[in-house]
């Protein structure tokens, strides 16, 4: 998961209480390849997530994560510990060779944004409108 280590605490980024325990909430964005052969791949790739991947990502602090389908952009909401940050989890992902392979393996379904880092693919995004605080 090559997310922008500066996404993290940036606006679009709330920290919140949840049974009591302070917690942070990420939304953040991807484009996918436009080909709907490897659209389907990666939707069955994500149907079946390696153990070890699912276990990289709960160590580092993730507590909820779910994904989004619109066409060929998906949209991810993370939730997290508060002392959760995207550098960490960075270096704890280049530090794990499973998870390195699993990146390496995704890559082919996800583009990066033009004259972006490549190895940024998940992008954080602007909240604009909040309920509970309106």
């Amino acid at each position: 998961m090559a997310i922008v280590p500066q996404a993290r605490r940036m606006l679009n980024t709330e920290t919140y209480k949840k049974d009591e325990v302070l917690m942070q909430r990420f939304c953040l964005t991807l484009k996918m390849r436009p080909d709907p052969v490897l659209m389907e791949e990666y939707v069955q790739r994500h149907a079946a997530v390696w153990p070890e991947i699912l276990e990289s990502i709960r160590a580092a602090g993730v507590t909820g994560m779910q994904i989004f389908r619109d066409g060929y952009r998906m949209v991810m909401i993370m939730e997290t510990t508060d002392d959760f940050t995207m550098e960490r989890k960075a270096e704890m992902d280049r530090a794990n060779p499973v998870v390195m392979r699993w990146e390496a393996e995704m890559a082919k379904y996800q583009q990066s944004d033009p004259g972006a880092d490549a190895s940024a693919k998940w992008l954080p995004m602007e909240k604009i409108f909040d309920l509970q605080t309106s």
